[in-house]
């Protein structure tokens, strides 16, 4: 009986959907550039950035080169290269070159401050930094405290005190090592963007990379070799990682990169120039995109795929962007604990409103706050079992512990899942507010206020009333700054009324500029819920 009783309790140890496929010996780097070579596409442009196109026979040989310098210079396995690069090829080059030579790239944020990157650099032990000419500035004071790093790589640059990132690349002897990893050795590290407070050290393995494009970008995107890629969301970033590099590389596609700020200006520029197919954004850019009078018409795009994630996006821009575009939007959500998107909406299948269904490889469930599953309809805490996720958070084995709970990993995000089956983002744990004993979801509101038309963003925070009871307040952009006034803000808490329960609606409504958001668009809500309320 006790025999039986712990056979029914034993938990599935299979392997997840696409891990059994990848064999134990394992380079990423190594395969996705033999993969393209083979397939004879060593003229083919794998990037266009800033400065020209790049074949994937040009980056096979500047990866192996760095990978070379990297060992001439001392830096061993498993030690870490600090990269906070722009995106140009010297940003592939360097992940790969280091991938490939069994050394650990972290990948961090380029808009962070001084003392992000301190933490950063002590946090990683970084024995390299790698860094744009632009960003050195920020570096510079810091360097004398990060008693770890011993060398450092300047990109872009043209002289001074430092190594010069193209320098290096002629300096170095091509070579073709690939060190010996295993699929469940340490890749790469990408440090959390922050939306939540202090960053943290995410490590990935040298499989979660091909997981994401095995699991994902093939049957969900369906890239092909003919493809022209773009994504909004840096290479730093996990989305923008597999937008950028991962998936394109791994059909033998061809990416452009841009070094500058992502503007609807900017973007719209580069579209004239480069018929992109398969275009990646997040719901905040989407939205300016749309309001931009710079934005390309209908007709002068090449869109085949759309796609969004970092947070949800709000239904309204996804109907426009369709009804201008004739592509739409195919909204999901990743993170950067399992790298790329696990839950989706699908080019036949879109239901705005929704994050779609789970990715094929991905299971999902909802649990409450006593841990147990909660019934259809019902919001939940999200967790996802899949084979690309993360290791551990470095150095924080207490996150680790409460994040990377056995096979499953913790979202902090809260959904429910609808009658016909798809997934309904209610907002970040963190995020919820709870107005006279029910919960009420700020993305819903923030999407009501979103289907006005004089509405560009908004965020929506738990905030104290003159009694000490949580009640929702907007923080709202308008895509005309001058129409702000009281008569506005009465309008649009009718508006809300209108199409939500009416205790749901926002009691306070503020103008703003602009909303605090993280270097990848994500809107930073407990900066704004840590103002000081005057009610």
């Amino acid at each position: 009986m006790m025999a039986q009783a712990a056979k029914r309790a034993a938990p599935d140890l299979r392997a997840p959907a696409g891990e059994a496929a990848i064999p134990r010996d394992y380079n990423f780097a190594a395969d996705i550039l033999s993969r393209n070579l083979n397939a004879g596409r060593a003229n083919k442009p794998a990037f266009i950035d800033s400065r020209a196109s790049w074949t994937y026979g040009q980056l096979a040989d500047r990866v192996g080169r760095f990978g070379a310098a990297l060992r001439a210079r001392g830096i061993r396995r498993e030690e870490r290269v600090f990269l906070c690069m722009l995106d140009t090829v010297d940003w592939p080059t360097a992940f790969l070159g280091a991938i490939k030579a069994g050394v650990i790239p972290v990948a961090v944020n380029t808009l962070l401050t001084e003392s992000d990157y301190e933490f950063m650099l002590t946090d990683s032990r970084a024995k390299m930094l790698v860094v744009s000419q632009a960003l050195l500035p920020k570096f510079a004071p810091i360097l004398k405290r990060c008693p770890d790093l011993e060398k450092i790589i300047v990109s872009g640059g043209t002289g001074g005190e430092y190594e010069i990132f193209e320098d290096v690349i002629a300096g170095a002897k091509p070579e073709d090592y690939t060190a010996p990893t295993t699929r469940d050795d340490m890749a790469f590290w990408l440090y959390s963007s922050g939306s939540t407070g202090k960053p943290k050290g995410t490590v990935h393995s040298q499989a979660s990379l091909r997981l994401t494009d095995e699991l994902y970008a093939g049957p969900v995107l369906g890239i092909t070799e003919s493809d022209l890629c773009y994504s909004v969301a840096k290479l730093f970033f996990a989305y923008g990682l597999g937008n950028a590099m991962t998936f394109p590389m791994s059909a033998g596609a061809t990416t452009v990169l841009m070094d500058e700020r992502p503007t609807p200006d900017s973007v719209a520029a580069l579209l004239k120039k480069h018929p992109v197919t398969v275009f990646y954004g997040v719901p905040t850019f989407y939205a300016a995109f749309l309001a931009s009078p710079a934005a390309p018409a209908g007709s002068d795009v090449k869109f085949r795929r759309c796609v969004s994630a970092g947070e949800a996006l709000p239904p309204e821009i996804g109907r426009r962007f369709r009804e201008k575009y004739h592509c739409d939007i195919l909204d999901g959500i990743g993170s950067t604990e399992m790298l790329h998107i696990f839950l989706s909406n699908r080019a036949d299948d879109v239901k705005y409103g929704t994050t779609g269904k789970p990715v094929p490889g991905y299971e999902l469930k909802l649990i409450g706050d006593d841990g147990q599953p909660v019934k259809q309809g019902e919001m939940g805490e999200l967790l996802i079992r899949g084979a690309s996720s993360a290791i551990m958070y470095w150095n924080n084995r207490a996150q680790s512990r409460r994040t990377f709970m056995g096979e499953w990993t913790r979202s902090g995000d809260k959904y429910l899942q609808d009658e016909d089956g798809y997934y309904v983002y209610c907002g970040r744990n963190d995020d919820m507010l709870k107005v006279s004993g029910l919960y009420v979801s700020p993305f819903e509101v923030e999407g009501a206020l979103q289907t006005h038309a004089d509405v560009l963003e908004c965020a929506v925070v738990a905030w104290l009333d003159g009694d000490g009871l949580i009640k929702p307040k907007a923080f709202v952009v308008l895509k005309a700054h001058d129409k702000a006034c009281d008569e506005l803000a009465r309008v649009l808490q009718e508006h809300v009324k209108a199409m939500l329960a009416p205790f749901k609606y926002p009691r306070w409504i503020e103008f703003r500029q602009e909303l605090p958001k993280t270097a990848t668009g994500k809107i930073q809500r407990f900066k704004l819920r840590a103002e000081t309320s005057p009610h």
